[in-house]
Formats: C-alpha cells, sequence, structure tokens
C-alpha cells in the first residue's frame, strides 16, 4: 500500500480517541476554556448523564466572527501568544478540544463579545461545519454538544450508565471548582441540580477553605490543617486532613499544579508517605493540595488530557510535600477529629419508668440491693422507685465486681503530680471496662483510649531510640538470601544500595537478575527479607527512590509499640493514669494511633449541659 495523508475527519477522530474519553472529558475541556476566556459563572446542563445533550454557557469574554470560524480548526488556539510551550499560562493550550468533540457529536456554539452589536453562531457535526451567522446572545459563550459519539458507535457503546457518566460529571466539576474558589459553578441533570457553588469572597486561603468545605463537607473544614510550604520554584498550599479523618480510597484527594486537576503517582506516594506513621496502610487522608510551579519546571504536554505533568526535580517536589505535611501534622499532632455527635447520647426512645411494660424491657443484671445483696437489676429497680434508696459508698469494689468495671481510686499521697502541672487533657478520675480513662479539665471531660494511647507514645519513643542511633544495629544471617528480581527491580535496588546499607540493609549483586542479601537491621531481624526486598523495589518503582527502608522501620516500629502498649482489659491505678495523660502531652502525634485512630474524645461541659438542658 502507499503511503497517503489520512483526510482531517479522520485525523480529528483519532485525536478525540485521546481527548475525548467520556462525556465528563468534554465538560473538562469547555470548562477550562471558560476559565481560560475569564468568566466568573459557568453553568453546565446535562441530558442523559451527557451522553444527549452537554450545554455550557460561561460570561467570558466570547469571540469575534473570525474567531469563531478559527476555533473549530485543528490546532487554532489563543493560548500561545509567544509559541513557547515552556511558558504554559493557560489550561488549555492545544487547539484539540474543539475540533475532537466536534467530530464525534453535533456541536453548535454560540458567542459574543462585549460592545458587538450581536452574536455569532456555528454549527459542527461530525466535523463538518457549516458558515457563521449572526445570532441572539448575552456577552459569552453556549457550547451545546448533542449526541456525543453518534459519528463513533463503537465508542458509544463503552459508555457506562446515566447515573455512572453523571456521577463522573461532578466529580470533574469539584474538581475544577476547588481550584477556582472565586467561580459560581452549577450543574443540573434532568432538570435536578447536582452542583451549586457560589463564588467565594475573601483572602485566597479562607476563599479556599470555604470551597473545600462546600465540596468536601464541613468536617473536612473543621478538621483539616494549613499547608503553605516554598522551596526554590515551587510552591505548595492547600489543606489536609487530621489522621483520624481519614477514607477508604483515595478518590477525596485532589491535586492541582498550576490549577489544574492532576492524577500523579509521585505526588499520591508523597502523601502516603507522609502519613506513614500516624494512618493504617489501607486507608486514605483527605487534602487539597495546590502546586504552583514555574512553567519552566513542569511539562503539562505529557498526555492530551492534561492529568499527568512531569516535573524537573522530582526529588525536590516530593521532598517538599512529605516535609510540609510532617510538620502540619506535628503542628497539629494532638488533635484528634471529633466525630462525636452528643445529641446522639439521646434517645427519643427511651422507656418512661412508671410503665409497667419499661420493667419487662430492663436486663436481668445483678446490682447491689440497699443491704448490700445482689439482685437483679430489673426487680431492684422497680422496688427502688416507690421510695429513695441511699446505697452504701462502702459497697463500690462490689459494684466493680458485679456490673460494670468502674475504677475510681483515691490518689495516695504524694504520688500524683501538683494541679499546677496538670496539662491540656486534665486530672484522671477514673477508668472504665479497664479500656477507657475519664479526665477531667476544666471545661470538659476526656475520654481516652489507653492501649491507643500508649501504642502512640511508644512508636514514637522506638522511633526516636532508631534515629538517635549513629548507626542502625545489623544482624548477620547466618545464610545469605538470595532474591531473584526482575532486571528494572534489580537496577533500582543497586542504584540505592548506599543508602539501604545505611540503613543497615547490606545488598551485593548476584548474578544477572538477582541480589544477595547478607546483613539486615536488627530489629526486623526475624522478617521475610524477599518480601521486604520486593517491597522496596515495587516503593522506590512508584515513589522514585529513597526513605523506603525508613518507613518501613517506622512500620516494624509500629507493630512492635502495638504488641507492646498497655492492652485493653488491663487494670491501671491513678498514677498509672497520670502517667499515661503527661506523656500524651509530650509526644508528637498523640492524638491517633499507629493506625489513624483518635486516642481521646473530648466532651465540652457546655455540650453536656445543653443535653440536660441547663442552658
Amino acid at each position: 500500500m502507499t503511503i497517503r495523508i489520512l483526510p482531517s475527519n479522520l485525523v480529528n477522530q483519532i485525536a478525540a480517541g485521546e481527548v475525548v474519553e467520556r462525556p465528563a472529558s468534554v465538560i473538562k475541556e469547555l470548562v477550562e476554556n471558560s476559565i481560560d476566556a475569564g468568566a466568573t459563572c459557568i453553568e453546565v446542563t446535562l441530558i442523559d448523564g451527557g451522553k444527549s445533550l452537554i450545554l455550557i454557557s460561561d460570561n467570558g469574554k466570547g469571540m469575534s466572527k473570525e474567531e469563531l470560524n478559527l476555533a473549530v480548526e485543528r490546532h487554532a488556539t489563543s493560548k500561545l501568544p509567544d509559541d513557547n510551550l515552556f511558558n504554559i499560562n493557560f489550561l488549555g493550550f492545544r487547539g484539540e478540544a474543539l475540533p475532537s468533540i466536534s467530530s464525534v457529536a453535533r456541536m453548535t456554539i454560540t458567542t459574543r463579545r462585549e460592545g458587538d452589536e450581536n452574536g455569532w453562531k456555528i454549527e459542527v457535526n461530525g466535523g463538518v461545519k457549516s458558515d457563521v451567522v449572526p445570532a441572539a446572545q448575552t456577552k459569552g459563550t453556549r457550547i451545546e454538544v448533542r449526541d456525543l459519539f453518534y459519528a463513533t458507535p463503537a465508542r458509544l457503546k463503552f459508555l457506562k450508565t446515566t447515573a455512572s457518566e453523571t456521577g463522573q460529571c461532578v466529580d470533574i466539576i469539584n474538581r475544577i471548582a476547588l481550584a477556582n474558589p472565586t467561580i459560581s459553578f452549577y450543574l443540573t441533570e434532568d432538570g435536578k441540580k447536582k452542583v451549586s457553588l457560589n463564588a467565594c469572597q475573601g483572602e485566597l486561603f479562607d476563599a479556599r477553605l470555604k470551597r473545600l468545605a462546600d465540596v468536601m463537607g464541613r468536617e473536612f473544614g473543621e478538621n483539616s490543617l494549613l499547608i503553605d510550604a516554598a522551596r526554590e520554584n515551587v510552591h505548595i498550599s492547600g489543606f489536609v486532613s487530621l489522621p483520624t479523618l481519614n477514607k477508604a480510597n483515595s478518590l477525596s484527594q485532589y491535586l492541582f499544579v498550576n490549577n489544574r486537576p492532576v492524577r500523579d503517582k509521585l505526588l499520591l506516594g508523597a502523601i502516603k508517605g507522609a502519613y506513614q506513621d500516624v494512618l493504617a496502610h489501607n486507608r486514605y487522608p483527605m487534602c487539597a493540595l495546590f502546586f504552583d510551579v514555574d512553567p519552566a519546571y513542569v511539562d503539562v504536554n505529557v498526555h492530551p488530557a492534561k492529568a499527568e505533568v512531569r516535573f524537573y526535580d522530582n526529588a525536590l517536589v516530593r521532598g517538599l510535600l512529605v516535609g510540609s505535611i510532617r510538620q502540619a501534622l506535628s503542628m497539629g499532632d494532638r488533635q484528634t477529629a471529633n466525630n462525636l455527635d452528643l445529641a446522639e447520647f439521646v434517645h427519643d426512645n427511651i422507656p418512661a419508668f412508671d410503665s409497667p411494660k419499661a420493667w419487662e424491657q430492663l436486663p436481668e443484671t445483678a446490682v447491689l440491693s440497699e443491704h448490700g445483696q445482689t439482685e437483679p437489676f430489673r426487680h431492684s429497680f422497680q422496688s427502688f422507685a416507690p421510695r429513695p434508696v441511699v446505697r452504701p459508698q462502702a459497697d463500690f469494689p462490689e459494684l466493680e465486681r458485679k456490673i460494670f468495671s468502674v475504677k475510681v481510686d483515691e490518689p495516695a499521697a504524694g504520688t500524683v503530680s501538683d494541679v499546677s502541672d496538670i496539662g491540656p487533657l486534665g486530672m484522671p478520675k477514673a477508668q472504665f471496662h479497664n479500656t477507657y480513662i475519664i479526665s477531667q479539665t476544666e471545661d470538659s471531660i476526656v475520654i481516652i483510649d489507653q492501649h491507643a494511647a500508649h501504642e502512640r507514645i511508644v512508636m514514637e519513643k522506638l522511633k526516636n531510640n532508631l534515629a538517635g542511633e549513629a548507626k542502625v544495629a545489623t544482624q548477620i544471617l547466618l545464610i545469605p538470601e538470595i532474591v531473584d528480581l526482575s532486571i528494572s527491580d534489580k537496577t533500582r535496588i543497586l542504584e540505592n544500595a548506599e543508602e539501604l546499607q545505611k540503613l543497615g540493609l547490606f545488598v551485593e549483586e548476584f548474578g544477572a537478575t538477582a541480589v544477595i542479601v547478607r546483613e539486615v537491621p536488627a530489629l526486623i531481624a526475624d522478617c521475610n527479607v524477599k518480601a521486604l526486598i520486593q517491597d522496596i523495589a515495587d516503593e522506590m518503582a512508584e515513589w522514585g527512590k529513597g526513605f523506603t527502608l525508613t518507613d518501613k522501620l517506622h512500620s516494624v516500629c509500629a507493630t512492635i509499640a502495638c504488641h507492646g502498649s498497655v492492652r485493653a482489659g488491663r487494670k491501671l491505678n491513678i498514677e498509672e493514669m497520670n502517667r499515661l495523660l503527661r506523656d500524651m502531652e509530650h509526644t508528637e502525634h498523640s492524638g491517633q494511633c499507629n493506625h489513624g485512630r483518635p486516642t481521646y474524645v473530648e466532651l465540652k461541659l457546655k455540650d453536656i449541659e445543653k443535653l440536660f438542658e441547663r442552658r
């Protein structure tokens, strides 16, 4: 066959396969064009999840007749005034969106510039465009995309259900809205409002936080930490959640590079690494992070969808991101996401105790009678109802043994620190169920999970001991371990052999596709060496390199801390409780255990009083 040039409509359809994947892709491209045009209000209307109709209206600067005629041509753009791909300051710049969309759908564009007598309209159906004609239109641009993929039926059958496609459209609008809090966004599907985000006023960080609360929920706004760090040509800002506010997947992690939504493996891996010591491996923090990078040091022209970027210095970006998140977590290390709703403590179905049926519903639990003898709770309560009874305080040990494990000790003289030394977590008063410590502060009651709290304390002590050693203690293997790897994994391990050696792991080349391990850190002497080496290689592939073994050691520290901490069910005296609380106040990340669970919950006195209608 002879070589020939493909017809323009086929070229556009091929490009559409990369740019236009689904209705959400169309919305992304067109909404970004509206933002580049200076719009402050963008409205999106969908029918059938965008498969039948996508309508986008904005109040941007609009286009002239000549510009409209050129806009639907391939590689026609107003976004590169100096033709420099290394100085991209717009969201769109390739000039592929409009011709690609129009090659697989029926598209109508109506636009008008401020000051023009009338607007202009053009229609493009399957790549065939009409003449530009006058049309009635307010300032801005209105784009209708009908019958998406009608010209390429094979692509149409791969679309999901209407609900699924609508969800994708809502997600992309939310992502773009997070990066542009000063713009109003509205999305309607089949007459139902799906997104309604009014423009946020105020300073940048205040506007961002309000938009984040609107999109990610009020809970995130109340339990997030500010990130603001810069190094050389990179500036990172935004908010990350406390470790105790987490999700089962990474869908609530929003990343933006120069206000462009991205999904970058390097950045996602860095976030996971930053939360390594404070979150379980199968949980994910919530975050919205904005990277402002000099255009000369980031390549956004990697893929037509522009969802991937390439940094000039990956190590710098990753190091700055991990460091800034860990610094924020350290500043808020004693905070815990308080998800407790005190209103849930009050139930409308509490039985009326003057009702005979109520007594039948009460459990047959043993309690103390007025004579110090145990009897069923139901009958005892029934007998107490007609007349008040004063129960002897001397029988509290019996109460502890028979019903609930409530431990109330009066501190012995000289055993508890002076009241002036009591910190934010207050003075311990009791232990319930041999698991929870009840503490009192000036204006609140604090409930502490003794195992989770001590687990964090032990974990941080182990980490500090590890960091304080001049050289990590190692264990020579009696029989060196040979680990078979792929060529790429082997190359990554050997390239970082010197760093691994500093951390106690001695690795050497052994044949074409294997390495030999002669020494391992003494802390993990009994570990599965093959699995460890493979995990390190996999993480190096995901994160680039570095810090991997340190994270692995910290993970082992967490396991040791979990097994070596005060267990639930162990009785503590007042002095032990007090020592635990004081240690918590001087321990980093004490607001959550090694798995991201909260170590304490604080109940403000004013909230408790509201439950009893005292205020």
